[in-house]
């Protein structure tokens, strides 16, 4: 059955660059990115991996862990991880999942379960569809996923402004509007009364319609 939003993020044990670990348990009581890659030195991956390298403290700042997979063994990782220092200028101190025999690809509905073999003889185009993205929330609740083609690098820029928003929209009874950022004014949700409104935004909002009412972000 494929995930959805809200479902639970299905648990696993597996080997990764950090050792072997329990995923749920690992994810603690904080959000977290999983992110998966078709094969090891991959050229568009190889991209991805070292730019959000460099944004794992923006990450960590947020309470948000990144853990990457790839259909490939723990020690194949190892051995990328140098050449993605090298070229990206950022050194991966985040897990990579080893997942050889396609387990965690297949349970996370990235390749059919009933798909045969392991990693060894499959090309990074046998395993196109494993390159998603997935954010996770404190409650091991899946938040977003998108999944993107073999010639299309990621924008984490993305991924981190997605955070951002979801995290200021668990908190706060409002939504955020069409390219927002940080700092812009949000949306007021239409389940909040007027009335309510009052309470929570003393200062007042601006009504561009009934169902569309703006106001500055909450602190």
């Amino acid at each position: 059955m494929a995930l959805r939003i809200n479902d639970e993020a299905p648990n696993f044990s597996a080997e990764t660059t950090h050792g072997r670990i329990d995923f749920h348990e690992w994810l603690g009581d904080g959000w977290a990115v999983l992110f998966s890659h078709p094969k090891d030195f991959t050229p568009v991956c190889t991209t991805e991996l070292g730019y959000l390298a460099g944004l794992e403290a923006e990450f960590a700042k947020r309470n948000c862990k990144i853990i990457g997979l790839s259909v490939d063994p723990v020690t194949d990782h190892a051995a990328w991880s140098k050449d993605i220092e090298e070229t990206q200028g950022h050194r991966v101190g985040y897990p990579m999942i080893g997942d050889s025999d396609l387990a965690v690809a297949k349970l996370y509905d990235m390749l059919p379960a009933d798909e045969a073999g392991s990693s060894d003889g499959r090309t990074a185009a046998a395993n196109a569809t494993v390159r998603s993205v997935f954010i996770i929330g404190p409650d091991k609740k899946i938040k977003l996923t998108i999944t993107y083609p073999m010639t299309t690098g990621r924008n984490f820029d993305e991924v981190l402004r997605v955070l951002d928003s979801m995290q200021l929209t668990a908190k706060h009874k409002v939504a955020t509007p069409v390219n927002w950022k940080h700092g812009d004014d949000v949306i007021i949700v239409p389940s909040v009364s007027n009335e309510e409104a009052e309470k929570m935004f003393p200062n007042g909002w601006k009504t561009v319609k009934p169902y569309l009412r703006t106001v500055k972000q909450p602190v």
